[in-house]
């Protein structure tokens, strides 16, 4: 919160401000430790015209800006730098209004005497438990600007990888809406009109016609209540997979669907080796490496395999040999690949290896899927399009010939 101050240097000259902090007491502490005697101080108003107005809705954080955080620290700690001036320098420069009332409160939590890992783990929205497990782990050994190196170059690798695999269903579903759109419109609105005066020629109507126009009559008259269906049970899907059974389900259906289901058992495997290979290299131990993946792992499924394993590794199983037990969702390869890091000590670089070929394995499949996908969907659309005309069209060549 902003807020407005007079007060008296230690010269006796008038200074006057505002200063941006997270409570008022906070505020006359900053105040007070820069040698000023406070006479007034109160929050300014937020204004409520448009034109200063902040909508919440643009204010959020993204993937890019804690990248650009992640950097930053590493350059500054690099400099040797003090981590409270850190937070107060990079707080006052990011965009996001969220983030840099996020990096005031690190900062006063900092000067309260708190650690950066606790200080950061207030904030579980914006900085997740891997997030704050490896600043913990620079803090110990020491290395806070090689540990924001690594985070920022896996939050870019993590990025890359999940963005690719979604936009590669924004053009087939873009393209099925459209199909839908063009599909409704024609047969709500173009359709019923051609209907009635195809019926009112009195000539022998097509049967694959009177199958376009009960279409074009039920969307007319109960196209509301399929509307209402459908988002009825897109909510209860929405709401089942909320539950553990639902996200149980969903999570194995992802994994069997045909071409699909490959595709997201490549983006896990590539996100379990990268969590587990940038961990371990920052000196994580493996239980809690294990730990922390599977609560980012973003898969009921794989989940359930990573928890598995840790309780099998607590009880002195090998990593590799707990992965073992679990081939329907852990390949051979891997299993065979991590058990060699176990042998040889470079269970780290084995694992940043199997991310790289995982990553690039999720790039090729995806790939082969908009090449499939996109003369697929082209083809339908028009062939859709082509038969709903034809349908209307035919009859109405037949009555202008008989005219």
């Amino acid at each position: 919160m902003l807020y407005t101050y007079k007060a008296l240097n230690q010269e006796g000259g008038v200074k006057e401000g505002t200063i941006d902090t997270i409570t008022i007491d906070s505020a006359i502490s900053a105040l007070q430790k820069q040698g000023l005697i406070i006479s007034f101080i109160k929050p300014v108003e937020d204004k409520k015209d448009i034109l200063s107005f902040e909508f919440n809705f643009f204010s959020g954080v993204s993937n890019k800006d804690i990248v650009v955080l992640s950097r930053q620290m590493a350059t500054l700690f690099d400099a040797q730098v003090s981590a409270l001036r850190i937070f107060r320098l990079i707080g006052g420069q990011v965009e996001s209004v969220l983030l840099r009332k996020t990096l005031a409160q690190v900062s006063d939590d900092l000067q309260g005497g708190l650690s950066i890992s606790a200080s950061l783990g207030k904030h579980p929205k914006i900085f997740s438990d891997f997030y704050v497990n490896m600043v913990r782990a620079g803090e110990e050994s020491g290395k806070l600007d090689e540990t924001f190196n690594y985070l920022a170059d896996y939050l870019d690798r993590t990025y890359e990888v999940t963005a690719k695999a979604k936009n590669a269903l924004v053009y087939p579903i873009f393209v099925i809406a459209t199909f839908f759109g063009v599909m409704i419109l024609m047969l709500t609105v173009i359709i019923p009109k051609i209907g009635t005066m195809i019926k009112d020629s009195g000539q022998e109507v097509p049967f694959y016609t009177k199958i376009v126009l009960a279409f074009s009559d039920f969307f007319v008259h109960y196209g509301i209540f399929l509307g209402i269906g459908v988002a009825i049970f897109l909510f209860g899907v929405y709401k089942y997979s909320q539950t553990s059974e639902g996200a149980r389900y969903l999570g194995q259906l992802k994994l069997e669907l045909p071409y699909l289901g490959d595709l997201y058992r490549k983006l896990y495997l590539s996100r379990i080796a990268d969590n587990m290979n940038t961990m371990i290299l920052s000196g994580i131990p493996m239980l809690r490496a294990l730990e922390i993946t599977s609560s980012v792992v973003d898969n009921e499924i794989y989940k359930n395999v990573l928890d598995s394993s840790l309780n099998a590794v607590k009880g002195g199983m090998s990593l590799s040999n707990s992965f073992a037990q679990y081939d329907q969702q852990i390949p051979g390869i891997m299993v065979q690949m991590i058990k060699v890091g176990e042998e040889t000590g470079e269970l780290g670089n084995i694992l940043k290896t199997l991310a790289k070929f995982y990553q690039r394995e999720v790039t090729n499949a995806v790939d082969t899927l908009v090449g499939l996908i996109e003369p697929i969907m082209i083809v339908s659309l028009g062939l859709g399009v082509g038969v709903l005309l034809a349908s209307v069209l035919m009859p109405i060549y037949n009555i202008a010939s008989a005219g």
